[in-house]
């Protein structure tokens, strides 16, 4: 029953704000302009479409308003004027009242928020969906002054995220259950992916231990500042990070005026995406402009301020170098790989005909290669392949939905920053620098040291498991057991002599190395 209540408040609020006036003005039949004349009768309209949009969004949620963010971020896929409303809700979202806010850092410090922190502004210098932040000033435990940035949950956020999941929970089961696109789709699955991250975010020491991995990750990079957390002053109401100072990514002619490069700058958000996603796997999923900001510090000039952890990606070594690998061929036009290693995974069914497959991925990638970002739209390539995987019956990796959505974001940003970037031929060189990492010798050396505590305690009880396999055994396996272990004898008579060989060598040569040494001195 609340489900269903949930949905008919997001249709009343829909009707409210006249959304259906939305829809319907996007087509140009007459007849449908006929409708909206109908359907809007007795209602006040008079306020800018945009303006409708955000509004409803904010009225509906926490999930709604993240939707906003990251339609606001595709300035290619809406008017203008609707895309600058919706980037309000990046980080202008009405805040809650301070009292409030001072009541839940009392809380989670049981002390009077004066005994907290030196000093700080009720006023709120940015407002999301799920919290709001304060500037203040603390005193660390050595003793020090420090600048710093407050986070406060927002109250009463979990039934609001929990009616909703609940209401997609149930409007999922409806598409599984009406076409077998829908099972292909994994519309509970995606839900399930969902669920879990936005929960995530409600735990704001989670969202600081995402911000304290992502900065060791980056630490060695040098083109992006993250955050110190404040762990004397983090709860899971409130946490306290290092004040950074920057101007928003969105401010374009005050960062121009400031000389930054944006060509050079678009490449680095490039570069820091791939490097976070394939070699880490452990990439900030909530990429909007609201959440980053421009240096212009002297030290750091024109290096990206990345700000709120609370949706992190992850990915597993498998889908790493599965990703890698699609990226690189796809970056070489080797849509034979493409295909194959869509086979390979098992995203397509067996039977599937490579070369079919080869020549849907060719006729919708080829015609966007060396075209620069603004004569491309990813959104309009997703659906195409979209189209393609439907034919093809590809089933979708609800683990990889962040990933999706990062990138679209990653595109709208770049769109924003230099529209004249080429997308692949920046990707291409570290995805294929990467992938020569991954089998190299620096990898094998590195995976030989990661297993060696393992090998180390597994061969001393070698003897004694062959010894038990042998007694567990029938007597007629036991044939078999034993001219295997001749064979591994034999095998290793021949390493050893290889070994010994190679070290002979070396030895030889140094010895040679030292002789004419002698001889020339």
């Amino acid at each position: 029953m609340t489900r269903y209540l949930r949905g008919l408040y997001i249709f009343w609020v829909a009707w409210r704000f006249g959304l259906d006036e939305l829809f319907l003005a996007s087509f140009q039949r007459p007849g449908l302009h006929s409708l909206m004349r109908v359907v809007t009768f007795g209602r006040d309209l008079s306020a800018p479409r945009g303006q409708r949009l955000r509004l409803a969004l904010e009225s509906l949620g926490p999930i709604f308003v993240k939707f906003g963010q990251v339609m606001s971020t595709r300035r290619d896929l809406l008017p203008a004027e609707i895309a600058d409303e919706l980037a309000l809700l990046q980080d202008r979202v009405p805040p809650f009242d301070s009292a409030i806010a001072i009541a839940t850092i009392e809380r989670a410090f049981k002390r009077p928020v004066d005994s907290v922190f030196v000093s700080f502004d009720r006023e709120p210098v940015a407002s999301a969906s799920i919290a709001q932040v304060h500037f203040a000033v603390v005193k660390d435990r050595n003793g020090n002054l420090r600048d710093v940035a407050v986070k406060v949950l927002r109250p009463g956020m979990l039934p609001v995220i929990e009616k909703d999941l609940g209401l997609m929970r149930m409007m999922a089961g409806w598409v599984e259950g009406l076409s077998e696109d829908g099972r292909r789709l994994k519309p509970r699955e995606v839900v399930g992916e969902f669920d879990k991250y936005l929960h995530d975010e409600l735990d704001l020491v989670r969202e600081a231990a995402n911000a304290a991995q992502l900065r060791r990750n980056m630490a060695g990079l040098d083109l992006v500042l993250i955050p110190e957390m404040l762990w004397d002053f983090c709860h899971p109401e409130v946490i306290v990070m290092e004040r950074m100072t920057g101007v928003p990514i969105s401010q374009i002619d005050r960062l121009r005026q400031a000389g930054v490069d944006f060509p050079q700058l678009a490449r680095d958000g490039v570069t820091i995406f791939f490097t976070q996603v394939f070699r880490d796997g452990f990439f900030h999923a909530d990429m909007h402009p609201g959440n980053i900001q421009v240096s212009l510090e002297p030290a750091t000039f024109g290096r990206y301020i990345s700000l709120d952890f609370g949706i992190i990606g992850t990915l597993t070594e498998h889908d790493k170098e599965y990703l890698a690998q699609n990226f690189t061929a796809f970056f070489r036009r080797d849509y034979k790989r493409v295909a194959e290693l869509h086979i390979e995974s098992g995203w397509v069914p067996p039977q599937t005909r490579v070369d079919e497959l080869e020549a849907a991925v060719r006729t919708v990638c080829e015609p966007y290669f060396d075209r620069p970002l603004k004569e491309i739209s990813l959104g309009m390539v997703l659906m195409r392949l979209f189209q393609t995987s439907r034919r093809f019956h590809v089933e979708i990796q609800p683990q990889l939905v962040l990933l999706q959505k990062t990138l679209l974001n990653i595109e709208g940003l770049g769109r924003q920053l230099d529209p004249d970037l080429d997308l692949w031929a920046t990707a291409k060189p570290f995805l294929e620098k990467w992938m020569i990492e991954q089998i190299g010798p620096q990898k094998m050396l590195e995976e030989l040291r990661d297993q060696a505590p393992r090998y180390a305690k597994l061969i001393p009880e070698l003897p004694r498991l062959i010894h038990q396999y042998l007694q567990q055994r029938p007597q007629s396996d036991r044939g078999e057991m034993a001219e295997l272990l001749q064979e591994q004898k034999r095998t290793n008579r021949l390493l050893q002599t290889i070994i010994y060989g190679g070290v002979g060598f070396a030895l030889g040569l140094l010895a040679m190395q030292i002789v004419m040494r002698i001889v020339i001195f």
